[in-house]
């Protein structure tokens, strides 16, 4: 096996730890605390977008200049998609304002 094999399959395994430690992490938290672990998780994405912006801005070649783009991408809508699902959650623990009754004649 090459160098390049090696390192793509440790990278592969690495992934896969990540994926099953994630889910398991993730499906074991109570709904109470969905939303500040998804505003910590929100800060993480932003750190990832500008990991992926700092590599876009060192790609070469096609093929990097596309993977880098994308992964801009994929990130973008990530932090966006989080920060909607958060403010939804938290418009859920507003309160609504009373009715306003009708002035006494």
């Amino acid at each position: 096996m090459n160098a390049f094999g090696g390192t793509l399959l440790i990278g592969v395994f690495i992934f896969v730890l990540a994926v099953f430690i994630g889910f398991e992490l993730i499906s074991k938290v109570p709904a109470t605390l969905h939303t500040p672990l998804m505003s910590g998780t929100n800060a993480i994405h932003g750190i990832v977008l500008v990991g992926a912006l700092a590599i876009a801005a060192g790609a070469h070649g096609t093929l990097g200049t596309v993977i880098a783009f994308l992964a801009v991408l994929l990130g973008t809508i990530n932090v966006v998609g989080g920060f909607v699902v958060t403010d939804r959650m938290l418009q859920l623990f507003k309160r609504r304002p009373a009715p306003e009754r009708p002035a006494p004649k």
